[in-house]
């Protein structure tokens, strides 16, 4: 199975990364861009894992490396069959 996981700083964080990204988009003529907030994307390929111990080892691998949870919330999605 496979999953991927979002991660993102959590509002009220100061974003420069997106802070220049946005620039840089108005900079090339994209004027209808308000915000950008960057992140990070894992794709990750789980084997032998019912969807319940997967979403209990993807909770641990988010909160132990994945993401500073202090600053940055996650979101993931668990592809089964795939």
């Amino acid at each position: 199975m496979k999953a991927t996981v979002c991660v993102t700083l959590k509002d009220g964080i100061h974003d420069p990364q997106g802070k220049a990204i946005l620039q840089a988009l108005l900079a090339l003529g994209f004027d209808g861009v308000k915000g950008v907030r960057a992140g990070k994307y894992f794709e990750l390929d789980l084997s032998g894992e019912s969807v319940e111990m997967a979403e209990q080892s993807l909770h641990e691998m988010c909160e132990k490396l994945l993401a500073n949870t202090v600053i940055e919330k996650y979101r993931y999605e668990i592809n089964v069959g795939v």
